[in-house]
């Protein structure tokens, strides 16, 4: 069990102004870690969560930047600089900065998203305070050198190609453009060929200098760790790199806003030689702050979220007409969007695509029996619990609560959450999410005949 707190301290200057407040946002208690949050003079934030019982520490960097925050000429800087920020600073060559964690057999990488951007190392709790000194002088002090941009340049061509080489990751980008059109949460977070041709060094160190000041950053560390070690190291570091700032700036709000999605029932086909066809048939979700989110995951667990789920027995169980069908959601600060998923034969496209259909409308007008609801309810509990069962799911859901919500939800508060939905919360997001036209996606080999008939899908 994890009780919830907000005792805080404050550390102040021998003049008595703060310069760091402390607060224990969750206390943990039976194997629960409890989890500090410092923020720092400059805005910098360092949440961890302590788990004395295990060996080791997972620590990331959270920018508050992803590829919604690009113009149409930057679409894929975000993701360039994710690469860039690992070619070396003036204390490590590229070479420097990964052979310093493999030499204890540690593990680095980074991701980024379409609202943030995310750096982080794998260690031993007594390897901590290396991977504390490795990636904040990575997220701190990067060149970005014109020479580095050069070469990092063929890299992510080589992944745009990768990504287009595999349909079925490439349908959800196609469907995000389908539903949200030229926008930035439509684009691609890689960017495309001539987007990435196009950006310059000095667009992209421009683009480093505005989205990685300290208000935009949130450091999280969770395994063996002792709060304030972690804080004082991490302080150190940006300190000696001369990155904290200004003493009275503050962190970055979390995003917020609604936006309003229409799905028409818009139909986008790319054609392309694969011996699968490749769909995404959805419509508008919800945003990720909606209260509702939590009714939308049990109705997307019994609709298409593992074996049970009633696009798995229809498509797959009965008819075998596809190896690969889920349902998923991707909210976003503002929207959300919801979809099926499906890979099948090209001659079997339009029966798969059907019994999608027939079964959002039954969910819509009908709703869920209370046997589903109560299987999903429990899968969903059970998922969430195992998902968090190692150090680095830890620290990306500290980081990403910290970014998204500015708060942080106990595992037990949200297994209640879950369990508190009700079967009528359910049955009304149905008919709300699932009532709405779709729009459809598909990449394969269609023939005119099979092209033509797609729009009657979404009628």
């Amino acid at each position: 069990m994890t009780s919830r707190t907000h005792a805080t301290t404050a550390r102040t200057s021998p003049e008595g102004r703060a310069v760091a407040r402390t607060q224990t946002l969750l206390k943990g208690t039976a194997g629960a870690g409890t989890v500090r949050r410092t923020t720092l003079p400059g805005g910098l934030r360092v949440v961890t969560e302590t788990l004395p019982s295990v060996r080791s520490v997972t620590f990331g960097i959270w920018a508050h930047v992803g590829s919604r925050d690009e113009t149409p000429t930057l679409n894929g800087a975000t993701h360039y600089l994710e690469h860039l920020l690992f070619k070396g600073t003036e204390r490590r060559s590229a070479l420097d900065i990964s052979a310093a964690i493999d030499a204890v057999g540690g593990e680095m990488n980074a991701f980024t998203a379409k609202e943030y951007t995310c750096y982080y190392a794998r260690v031993l709790d007594t390897d901590l305070p290396l991977a504390i000194d490795v990636v904040c002088d990575m997220l701190t002090g990067s060149l970005v050198e014109a020479e580095d941009v050069d070469a990092e340049r063929g890299v992510i061509l080589e992944e745009i190609a990768m990504t287009e080489d595999d349909p079925g990751d490439c349908v959800h980008d196609l469907f995000a453009h389908t539903m949200l059109g030229d926008t930035p949460l439509g684009r691609p977070v890689l960017g495309t060929v001539d987007t990435v041709n196009a950006l310059t060094p000095e667009r992209i160190r421009r683009f480093y200098k505005k989205h990685y000041d300290p208000t935009h950053l949130v450091v999280t560390a969770a395994g063996n760790v002792d709060h304030a070690k972690v804080v004082r190291q991490v302080r150190r570091a940006f300190e000696q790199a001369g990155a904290l700032g200004r003493t009275d700036a503050v962190p970055v709000a979390p995003r917020s806003g609604t936006r309003a999605i229409r799905s028409t029932g818009r139909v986008d086909l790319l054609n392309r030689k694969t011996e699968q066809a490749h769909v995404v048939l959805g419509m508008p979700g919800m945003a990720r702050t909606d209260d509702r989110r939590w009714a939308m995951g049990v109705l997307n667990t019994a609709l298409g979220g593992g074996m049970s789920s009633r696009l798995f027995q229809e498509v797959r169980e009965k008819r075998g007409l596809a190896y690969s069908v889920y349902s998923y959601t991707s909210g976003f600060a503002d929207c959300g969007l919801f979809g099926v998923y499906a890979g099948c034969r090209p001659n079997q496209v339009h029966d798969v695509l059907k019994i999608c259909r027939d079964e959002l409308d039954q969910v819509a007008s009908q709703g869920l029996t209370d046997d589903e609801i109560r299987r999903a309810i429990g899968q969903l509990r059970g998922s969430t619990v195992l998902g968090l069962e190692d150090t680095g799911a830890l620290m990306h859901r500290l980081g990403k609560s910290e970014l998204c919500w500015g708060e942080q939800m106990s595992v037990d508060e949200m297994l209640a959450r879950i369990a508190a939905v009700t079967p009528d919360e359910v049955r009304e997001v149905a008919r709300d999410v699932l009532g709405a036209r779709p729009s459809l996606s598909v990449i394969g080999a269609l023939k005119d005949r099979q092209a033509a008939r797609l729009d009657d899908v979404v009628a």
